[in-house]
């Protein structure tokens, strides 16, 4: 079968590698339709081999993609046989050497890192879902168990910060959408926001200092860094936790003085949905899996869709530049 793998330089190519068949215990094969290029692929080609990450069968590339499941192994819930099933190849809790990329004609893949689709949706419309719904579903959980009862999300129409306010509208826990224009802010809006802030609007820093406090907003989902963060760290409520995940803002320096982490009990820290509790726990994963596949069909958890190539065509995927990813069809 055609695969994009990865060269020893972390360039691409396309090869012919053989194609699964027989699932070992734990995983499935899935015949795939379609699968996203993420930001993360581009990031992490960028960077030498995280230590701990087991290596994918014949170098293939590829985190995201959605397909239907052909064959099923060894302790595979029987739920899963001939469905159609969304992937996030990184998250399973058992860091498979059985693993292929998902940017290929078939790929094998624990199952624990497949979300089960209602038949009736569209393989494209989740090839790129299930890294931002499970970031969001993830985070929820820690925000909870960390004592937070509101959420400020800096990258709110993100992928991750739209799906963030699905899953806190359930758990009734406000969120604070930041977003950078009047368009973004009705698009937030339209899914159901009550309480979003443009970064444009010239009473930004006031209205946010007054609804953090209101909201007791304290745990700052933040994708952006740099200069927004440095921006609303001073107008956050006592205990607050900035929670760093992303770097759309660039990956740019922050600022804050010094007495602010004392008289404001400020608290920064990572998060990485790799390394969290509930991607660590099979039981939790597994629960979580469940949780996001009854929720999943919901305009905030679809993934927003670039132009379309063919694997042969990775060099062009590769180079497409937007919010929107291009997505892969084999």
């Amino acid at each position: 079968m055609k695969a994009v793998c990865v060269k020893p330089d972390r360039s691409l190519e396309i090869r012919d590698v053989p194609a699964p068949t027989n699932p070992p215990a734990g995983h499935v094969v899935v015949e795939m339709e379609a699968a996203a290029v993420m930001h993360g692929d581009h990031s992490f080609l960028r960077m030498p081999k995280l230590p701990g990450i087991a290596e994918n069968l014949h170098d293939t590339w590829g985190a995201s993609g959605a397909g239907r499941v052909i064959a099923i192994g060894a302790d595979v819930p029987a739920a899963y046989a001939g469905k159609r099933v969304a992937i996030y190849r990184s998250l399973s809790s058992i860091r498979s050497k059985e693993t292929i990329g998902t940017w290929c004609e078939t790929t094998q893949v624990h199952h624990l890192s497949c979300v089960i689709l209602p038949d009736h949706l569209d393989a494209k419309d989740y090839s790129g879902s299930i890294v931002n719904v499970f970031t969001a579903y993830a985070f929820l959980q820690q925000a909870i168990a960390d004592g937070h009862r509101g959420i400020v999300a800096t990258a709110g129409n993100s992928a991750t910060g739209r799906a963030l306010l699905e899953f806190a509208r359930h758990q009734n826990v406000p969120v604070i959408s930041i977003v950078r224009s009047a368009t973004a802010k009705g698009e937030v809006e339209h899914l159901g926001a009550t309480h979003v802030l443009d970064t444009s609007d010239p009473q930004f820093e006031e209205s946010f200092a007054a609804l953090a406090g209101q909201l007791k907003a304290t745990a700052v989902f933040d994708g952006i860094g740099g200069a927004l963060l440095t921006q609303i760290m001073p107008a956050l409520p006592w205990g607050s936790t900035v929670y760093c995940y992303g770097f759309m803002g660039g990956g740019g320096p922050i600022s804050i003085a010094s007495p602010l982490l004392v008289t404001k009990n400020l608290m920064l820290k990572g998060f990485s949905n790799f390394a969290g509790l509930i991607a660590q726990d099979a039981q939790k994963l597994a629960a979580a899996m469940t949780a996001i596949s009854s929720m999943i069909d919901h305009p905030a958890f679809k993934t927003k869709q670039g132009p379309q190539f063919g694997l042969d065509q990775i060099g062009a995927a590769m180079a497409v530049e937007g919010a929107a990813p291009a997505i892969l069809l084999p």
